[in-house]
């Protein structure tokens, strides 16, 4: 179901150009993942599941620089979009996805159907990532933080693999993780193609036809300014399966499964 690098490589550039801008900012949405509360302005909505991510946030040192300029960019959002518009969240839930696993209806049904649901997923990923040992070469696998990317309910910056090898490294993980009998039979299933990137904030409300034009204006100054600096480097070097209860942190246990790359 994923791309291959080369046809990756098309679609991410696409992603990041103003006529992909002005188009997506046509269709945006409010996200479901925040809700406005009155008194304290755009709070989480629970949102409970688990996933395959990077290290989040302040744990992840390799990519402390990167972090530190995406919150640069991300307050400049906030300042160009305004609050009633753009929710950030958090530097310590930023993040590189590897593979969704479960979430919100279809963990909380998954639960109440197997009393021991978590320890059965969190197996059965150790298991997985003992047999992806394969994929141990002691590099990270490296990416370029190529621009803002507009998608339906968020903004991110948008990633590319700088090389075809270490994308490959991922795509077979993926399908180990997704063509695996033991997860598919906890409900584990891939919905989306793998298009790696860095979430620094969700849509609230959605902007009237009016504000749009403004709004793409605002996106594609800070993305021109993005391009102008020198290439910024995201290093993958292990994955960790976390838990989340909302979209603000990502959580682990000591014990549970980490694939080191």
């Amino acid at each position: 179901m994923d791309d291959n690098y080369q046809t990756y490589l098309n679609r991410a550039i696409r992603l990041i150009l103003p006529e992909t801008h002005r188009t997506q900012v046509q269709n945006i949405q409010e996200s479901p993942k925040f809700h406005y509360d009155k008194d304290n302005g755009y709070q989480p909505t629970p949102f409970p599941g688990y996933t395959l991510i990077s290290p989040p946030g302040e744990e992840d040192h390799l990519n402390a620089g990167l972090y530190g300029q995406l919150t640069q960019y991300q307050q400049k959002l906030l300042e160009g979009l305004g609050s009633e518009f753009f929710v950030p969240i958090p530097i310590d839930s930023f993040h590189l996805t590897l593979a969704d696993l479960i979430w919100d209806g279809a963990y909380r049904h998954a639960q109440q159907s197997r009393p021991d649901f978590d320890q059965q997923l969190c197996q059965r990923i150790t298991d997985t990532f003992e047999y992806c040992q394969f994929l141990t070469e002691g590099n990270p696998v490296r990416f370029h933080a190529l621009g803002l990317m507009v998608m339906t309910r968020a903004i991110a910056v948008c990633l590319v693999p700088t090389d075809e090898a270490g994308y490959d490294r991922i795509l077979k993980l993926r399908r180990y993780i997704y063509q695996n009998s033991s997860l598919i039979g906890l409900g584990i299933e891939q919905q989306y193609y793998f298009t790696p990137h860095v979430t620094l904030g969700y849509f609230g409300a959605v902007p009237s036809p009016a504000e749009r034009q403004q709004f793409n204006e605002q996106i594609e100054a800070l993305n021109q300014q993005w391009l102008e600096l020198e290439p910024q480097e995201f290093l993958l070097k292990q994955v960790e399966l976390r838990k989340f209860d909302d979209m603000t942190r990502y959580y682990r246990e000591p014990d549970w499964p980490v694939l080191q790359l």
